[in-house]
């Protein structure tokens, strides 16, 4: 079940991994993230890897094992890289803007939909119709862009809506007209 948890995780010249108390600290140049694990589970860094271990082989413990493998390189990964989401809106008229240090959204509803942008979260809006975020936080940036999407997602008839850039929206076809 774990074959992942049982991978190294390889860590970058510039960053630093301190394990203190079953928590691990994260240092890298784009910033710094903390990840409270399980108190079972073992994380020792060794020259440039981190190795997570596990106790026994219950299924519990193999499911943990590899949940806090993820976690950590995701850490290493979003310090040193970081991550983005590319959001694209589609629809006459739709469109975004910054406000300070909020995304008004304009799409198709009577009112303008504001969204607070979150700590650590860097938005930026190239062309009205593309928005970019990017953190260090993985989970952080993911969370924000599903909120953006939920505001109006995209429809199978005209694929209006707010949409992944990677994503594929199935189209339906409409109603005919009866002879």
């Amino acid at each position: 079940m774990s074959r992942i948890g049982n991978k190294p995780i390889l860590l970058p010249a510039d960053v630093t991994v301190t394990v203190k108390n079953h928590t691990v600290d994260v240092k890298g140049p784009k910033g710094e993230l903390t990840f409270d694990f399980n108190a079972d589970i073992n994380v020792e860094v060794v020259g440039n890897e981190v190795l997570v271990k596990r106790p026994n082989d219950t299924k519990w413990m193999k499911t943990i094992h590899g949940t806090t493998r993820a976690l950590v390189h995701n850490m290493v990964e979003g310090v040193s890289k970081g991550f983005t989401k590319t959001l694209e809106i589609n629809g006459v008229g739709y469109r975004a803007q910054l406000q300070g240090n909020k995304v008004v959204l304009s799409i198709g509803y009577s009112h303008q939909v504001e969204l607070e942008i979150p700590q650590g979260l860097k938005v930026e809006t190239p062309k009205a119709t593309v928005i970019n975020i990017s953190g260090i936080d993985k989970q952080l940036v993911g969370q924000f862009a599903a909120e953006i999407r939920e505001v109006r997602k995209p429809e199978p008839y005209k694929g209006k809506g707010i949409k992944y850039s990677d994503e594929h929206i199935r189209r339906k076809e409409g109603k005919t007209a009866k002879k």
